[in-house]
């Protein structure tokens, strides 16, 4: 079975993304528009940051900022991890793992192109994925 490439999983997405001075308010009522739980910043067409739900609860609901006045850039993780459409999905789904966040912008240049998330991994990588990591853990039990 040949791998799905990353350009294959992202094909047809309409990408949603956002200047670094939208409101985190205005942010967080465009991601439930779209039902979408990561956003991607950009400034002058080039990949800023990126916000995300955890971001939203962590770094403004729990730090007691106001959202209706409190911009992306302040909260959001800049200059985040990303990975380029021609990759193999299970190199993305590793850098997640290893890097234990659920979204990974997808650039071509340093421009946005896409946005994987961990609910793209329902399909046939997941199986050798996981199969993967119990066989990296046999191994080490083994070496132990």
């Amino acid at each position: 079975m040949a791998e799905r490439t990353i350009r294959d999983i992202i094909a047809g997405q309409d990408l949603l993304t956002a200047p670094p001075q939208i409101t985190v308010a205005e942010a967080a009522r465009q991601m439930r528009q779209r039902n979408v739980g990561a956003m991607l910043v950009v400034e002058g067409g080039k990949l800023a940051g990126i916000f995300t739900e955890r971001d939203a609860l962590f770094r403004v609901v729990a730090a007691g900022l106001d959202s209706s006045t409190t911009p992306l850039q302040v909260v959001m993780t800049a200059k985040p991890q990303s990975i380029d459409p021609d990759q193999d999905f299970a190199h993305a789904l590793a850098m997640m793992h290893e890097g234990r966040f659920r979204h990974l912008p997808v650039t071509e240049g340093g421009r946005p192109v896409g946005m994987l998330s961990v609910r793209d991994a329902l399909g046939p990588e997941l199986e050798s994925f996981v199969y993967e990591l119990l066989r990296q853990e046999q191994v080490s039990q083994i070496l132990a």
